[in-house]
């Protein structure tokens, strides 16, 4: 049955993919984002432009829509935190609004492991896992609110809802995780012993999760309020993605390290300094990605699996070639 569905942020790497895939399908695809995208309208999406705080403009652009993927979101490790949170959690209480006065209407909505991370290694946990006490950065905790914001939406007002958490997505069209690398390679350091694994996603398979996500949960809505890791289910050595990652883009490997403490110190001082000058240049450091670099987070994405019946279909391997010959085209 042909979907008429919305995608927040369809202007984005995952947004796209999403589209792309829904296109291909034959579904009805519109996009809700603050500016116009070309490359969208000659894909076949139709467009609304609006901002996520705005519950008017999300209201209009969610009103009659079968599927609503929130995929927008202001992510990052520095900035203000009113941003963060308008975006990330305003944004999402409107999208739940609009969701509800449409009844008919199902959600899956972006989320991020982040939102459990706790600066520990996180090695094979599952969606049990609590989320933390304390964060240090704004993004994973905004992200935390709007999650908790659906899932007591799913319980207390009936929505209809599930909540993905894709890990380091990357692959052909990457704007945000491969041009950070890129940006900083002649600089890159390893932070702590590099034996840390974590999980990532390559782009078609992430894309893939999310509309297995909103067909599941048509067909089963028993399902509604359940969280989801997604990942390559192949826990990688960090610092050998990021080799990879660099080697596809033709540039060398890391060289020089230091210990998790030091990154860690050189973070916190960073983030005093960069706060007193009132800056809003991400520093080269900060406590949050400190932790990160130097830590093991992978998942156990068995529930993704027996629900949703996804698994990568995209392997490490053949997606770090598809990425070589998109940097090379």
């Amino acid at each position: 049955m042909k979907n008429k569905t919305v995608i927040t942020g369809a202007g984005g790497f995952l947004g796209k993919a999403i589209a792309r895939n829904l296109l291909e399908r034959g579904d009805d695809v519109y996009s809700f984002s603050r500016n116009f995208y070309p490359e969208l309208e000659s894909m076949g999406v139709k467009q609304f432009t609006g901002d996520l705080s705005d519950p008017k403009a999300v209201e209009n652009a969610c009103k009659g829509m079968d599927v609503v993927f929130h995929v927008a979101a202001k992510a990052g490790v520095w900035g203000k935190w009113k941003d963060y949170y308008d975006t990330n959690v305003t944004g999402t209480k409107n999208i739940i609004d609009a969701c509800l006065n449409n009844s008919s209407t199902y959600l899956v909505h972006t989320s991020s492991p982040s939102v459990i991370f706790n600066g520990t290694d996180m090695e094979g946990v599952n969606e049990s896992v609590p989320y933390p006490s304390l964060y240090h950065a704004p993004y994973p905790e905004t992200k935390a609110l709007a999650e908790k914001m659906v899932i007591d939406a799913v319980f207390s007002s009936h929505l209809k809802a599930v909540i993905l958490r894709p890990h380091l997505i990357w692959g052909p069209g990457d704007n945000h995780l491969l041009p950070g690398i890129i940006a900083r390679a002649k600089r890159l350091k390893k932070v702590g012993d590099g034996t840390n694994r974590v999980d990532t996603i390559y782009i078609d398979n992430a894309a893939d999760a999310h509309i297995l996500a909103a067909d599941k949960l048509k067909l089963n809505p028993s399902i509604s309020g359940n969280v989801y890791f997604i990942s390559q289910d192949e826990p990688v050595r960090l610092w050998d993605m990021v080799d990879n990652l660099l080697d596809a883009a033709g540039l060398p490997p890391v060289k020089g390290s230091v210990s998790a403490k030091t990154a860690e110190t050189a973070g916190w001082l960073l983030e005093k300094f960069y706060n007193l000058a009132g800056t809003s240049k991400e520093p080269p450091m900060t406590r949050f990605m400190a932790k990160e670099l130097a830590t093991s987070h992978w998942f156990d994405i068995s529930r993704a699996k027996e629900d949703l019946g996804y698994t990568p279909k995209v392997s490490t391997k053949k997606g770090l070639e598809n990425l070589k010959k998109w940097l090379n085209r």
